[in-house]
């Protein structure tokens, strides 16, 4: 292939790609605005390939899209640019729906100005469409029970009463978001579905869980809990549970989802299609932040019952449909990946 082009590609996964695709094309033009809240210095990234040709500025430009397309026809586009922080998305919906949706109808506006139609579209969307996603109650029977209330948080009712969750699948749990982040990432979808089909353009989706690991932002409080658990253990401080500390969530390896991205670009039998990436472990955050506090040596980690709007109670990927049509699986384990992050971020905190 020729030509890749990526949207948000110096943030933390863009680079992991740009170093897996680096021979697979002959060029790969990343924009990205480098946003303060994600990276400290505004600067290339020393993680991001070589061979990337790194523009600068903001998906929401149609001078800065116009500019890119005169000079590179992309015949991929991995679509990266996005906000992603669930609690801000309440507090700057705005932001939030002018970055990913209409930085996403810009980009597609501009590919027909441009007459720059690529082959194919591969899009990163998120577990946060789903919501609370699907439940079994007492008599076996499976529901959506939406969003939880500011009330029952309040009273601290985390869980559905004699419900159990059901892991998120494509195919089998329909998508309704619960917070500003997910509804915007499901608009992305519903845009590029509805586009490609109309101009002819391949696509696939990819539902990723929480992707964690060396090179993820250590400096953005809206992402990356990971990494702030570790910040706080490494300062002997007990890690704050909120809720109860029972929400289940999935962790998945910046590499294995890198791995999951590639495979979609060159598979065929990918297109027109949407895939969950994850671990297919629910790790409780219990779980997690004893692990760290475990590793540091620091006191253990105590339930504050606070908790955000917008969180859903649990979330992990069933995966067994990606498994099946994908020549791609996890390779990384929770704990071998949370020893490799949390010895990246020992080494970054040192310097």
């Amino acid at each position: 292939m020729k030509n890749c082009l990526i949207t948000g590609g110096a943030g933390f996964i863009g680079c992991e790609v740009s170093k897996l695709i680096e021979d697979t094309f002959d060029n790969i033009i990343v924009i990205d605005n480098l946003h303060p809240q994600i990276h400290k210095l505004n600067e290339r990234p020393a993680d991001l390939s070589p061979k990337v040709n790194l523009y600068v500025a903001d998906v929401m430009d149609p001078i800065t899209w116009d500019e890119v397309l005169s000079k590179w026809k992309p015949d991929l586009i991995l679509h990266l640019a996005a906000e992603t922080g669930t609690g801000q998305s309440l507090t700057e919906s705005s932001r939030h729906a002018n970055v990913n949706v209409v930085g996403t109808t810009q980009m597609l506006d501009a590919l027909i100005r441009n007459n720059a139609i690529p082959s194919k579209i591969v899009l990163s969307s998120s577990r946060a469409v789903y919501g609370e996603g699907k439940w079994l109650d007492k008599d076996e029977i499976s529901f959506y029970p939406g969003q939880r209330s500011n009330e029952q948080l309040a009273n601290k009712e985390w869980d559905f009463k004699e419900s159990v969750f059901l892991p998120m699948n494509t195919n089998h749990t329909t998508p309704q978001p619960t917070s500003i982040y997910g509804t915007t990432k499901l608009a992305q979808e519903h845009l590029i579905s509805c586009w490609c089909k109309s101009y002819g353009v391949n696509y696939t989706i990819l539902r990723l869980q929480n992707v964690y690991g060396p090179g993820q932002s250590l400096i953005n409080s809206y992402t990356g809990i990971v990494s702030l658990f570790v910040r706080l253990a490494k300062q002997n401080k007990s890690i704050p549970l909120y809720e109860d500390g029972k929400m289940l969530r999935d962790f998945v390896f910046i590499t294995d989802v890198a791995r999951a991205i590639y495979e979609v670009m060159i598979n065929e039998n990918a297109n027109g299609k949407v895939f969950d990436i994850g671990s297919g472990y629910g790790s409780t955050i219990k779980e997690i932040a004893e692990l760290i506090a475990k590793r540091y040596e620091a006191p253990t980690p105590e339930v504050c019952e606070k908790y955000r709007n917008g969180d859903v109670r649990h979330a992990q990927a069933d995966i067994t449909d990606t498994l099946q049509d994908l020549n791609w699986s996890p390779e990384v384990s929770l704990e071998e990946g949370m020893n490799l992050l949390c010895d990246w971020i020992d080494g970054q905190l040192e310097e």
